[in-house]
């Protein structure tokens, strides 16, 4: 839906690291996605002890392979980024940048599928049947949440998460910026039945995988590949025209911000990028064990 699509316009900037970015403290955060990540997947499949300590010994290289592979990547795209911003910004900059990000979030999302399924032959059908229950949970949360706004409400949603993400990185906003949000909502188009209906096919199709059948693992590998590469094509055209509005969006945005508004995110992303450089300089160093 727009109001998600809007929220990912923040891979334009750190989308890869697993929400950290919504966190003023980087580096602390990092460091205990070994206690969160277990906790967030205990939400949807309540672990057992033997499992939580399987799932710490899982995440052990994957949190290395991030760090050390993948945080470097983070801190060029941030480096090219402050550089773009001596010069104007065209809508197809915005979307390079945005391609990049989007990217490493598949990379991740392979690596994070790894894990996953090795914790998934572990799991009890008492235990998938609880994980499929919250998402069909989630999924009634979303239709009340999205469907059942009126387009006034959509748009002024999408405005203010517009408003709430432009503030985060440039600060105060001025009236004609507000203006150019305000008009750019109302570009936007609306995506909440196409995309919950996008969810619920696959949600259907992850159930019929996890019956775990002989070679499921490989199965589900795949279906999630073919999943980004055969969009339903009204949700697709919806999603690549809000996209666009976003793009040309921020390309005004930014070139048309403040000597305040450049320092205050030249600010921001010096200080994400020290902070991703420090998480790399710790390198191997052993995080800090999960408890219980």
């Amino acid at each position: 839906m727009s109001t998600v699509v809007w929220r990912w316009c923040k891979v334009w900037v750190v989308a890869t690291l697993l929400s950290i970015s919504a966190c003023s403290e980087t580096s602390f955060v990092y460091n205990r996605l070994n206690l969160l990540l277990p906790w967030y997947v205990d939400d949807y499949a309540e672990l057992n002890q033997a499992q939580k300590a399987y799932l710490d010994e899982l995440l052990v290289p994957f949190l290395t392979w991030h760090r050390t592979q993948e945080l470097p990547n983070y801190v060029k795209i941030l480096a090219s980024i402050e550089n773009s911003l001596s010069q104007p910004l065209t809508p197809a900059a915005v979307s390079a940048i945005f391609t990049e990000f989007q990217t490493a979030w598949f990379r991740l999302e392979d690596a994070s599928l790894n894990w996953l399924v090795d914790l998934g032959d572990r799991l009890s059908e008492e235990q998938i049947s609880n994980f499929l229950g919250s998402l069909t949970k989630q999924k009634h949360e979303y239709e009340e949440k999205y469907l059942k706004r009126s387009d006034k409400e959509f748009y002024e949603d999408s405005y203010d998460n517009m408003v709430d993400s432009a503030q985060d990185y440039l600060g105060s906003l001025s009236d004609k910026q507000r203006e150019l949000l305000r008009a750019s909502s109302l570009q936007l188009q609306r995506s909440d039945h196409a995309w919950i209906q996008e969810r619920s096919d696959w949600f259907k199709q992850l159930a019929v995988l996890l019956e775990r059948k002989p070679g499921w693992q490989q199965r589900l590998r795949e279906a999630v590949v073919a999943r980004r590469e055969n969009i339903a094509p009204e949700y697709l055209r919806i999603y690549q025209h809000n996209m666009g509005v976003i793009y040309d969006t921020i390309a005004q945005l930014l070139n048309g911000r403040s000597d305040e508004q450049d320092r205050h995110l030249r600010r921001k992303l010096s200080d994400l990028r020290d902070d991703i450089e420090m998480l790399i300089a710790q390198g191997r160093q052993p995080a800090e064990s999960p408890s219980g």
